[in-house]
């Protein structure tokens, strides 16, 4: 099953506190982690993120602004982003094509400014604020549960088919053929569903998979794996390797 790593940090900064927890069972078709991100105290310099494309969509919570929140989504490519020195973020990772993006649109990066669609996100932040995880967690799973209640996440069954035999997909064809679909139609369901055509897709799989076990499996040589990861990331897989725990 497909299991992104969306996120890396630096090696040499100490006091960044990084939790993930698992949803419930009954969550396990739409959300992949509950995310926490925050210092322990503040940091001697600028922290910098390495965010990691994943295809899932995100609902960012800044604990420190309450009316900084919104919902988001990474490219096919990195970003590194600077979070200053003091910050506290809750996030939910969804998996990708749940989230159904005429419901509640989804923007691009880190949230940096108020949040102004028709989600009581603000809300939610603001009475999430001093909670202990645990609380904070209950609240976070009664939101989803909501959501999907209401329609706004909804488990989409072509990229359920794909992540169950992700390690035996090489080619977009290899994709179409797992979804039980023709290229036209997956490309018109994924681009609809998850806002990826299906070879960026692909892209996001490979260096997703490349994470967690023996590149091999998903590039055709370790020639094609280094420059693919370096055109994704920035970094050879070396350099990632030195600079960034995932």
């Amino acid at each position: 099953m497909y299991d992104p790593k969306g996120n890396s940090k630096d090696k040499t900064t100490d006091g960044v506190l990084f939790t993930e927890t698992a949803p419930p069972e009954h969550l396990r078709s739409l959300v992949h982690r509950f995310i926490s991100l925050r210092t322990s105290e503040p940091l001697p310099a600028d922290y910098r993120f390495h965010a990691l494309p994943d295809a899932c969509t995100y609902i960012v919570f800044d604990q420190h602004t309450p009316e900084i929140t919104g919902v988001t989504r990474l490219s096919a490519s990195a970003e590194e982003l600077n979070l200053g020195r003091s910050f506290y973020f809750l996030n939910i990772r969804f998996l990708p094509g749940v989230w159904q993006r005429d419901r509640a649109p989804i923007s691009y990066g880190l949230i940096d400014q108020p949040y102004a669609g028709a989600l009581p996100l603000k809300d939610i932040n603001t009475a999430l604020i001093g909670q202990a995880p645990d609380a904070q967690q209950t609240a976070l799973i009664s939101f989803v549960e909501d959501l999907h209640t209401r329609g706004i996440l909804i488990a989409n069954p072509v990229t359920e088919k794909i992540f169950a035999q992700i390690d035996a997909i090489h080619s977009v064809a290899d994709m179409a053929a797992t979804a039980q679909l023709s290229p036209r139609q997956l490309q018109r369901v994924l681009k609809q569903t998850t806002g990826f055509a299906p070879h960026d897709f692909l892209k996001v799989l490979r260096l997703q998979q490349s994470l967690g076990g023996e590149p091999s499996r998903s590039y055709a040589d370790q020639s094609h794996f280094i420059h693919a990861f370096r055109r994704a990331t920035g970094y050879t897989p070396g350099q990632y390797a030195r600079k960034f725990d995932v």
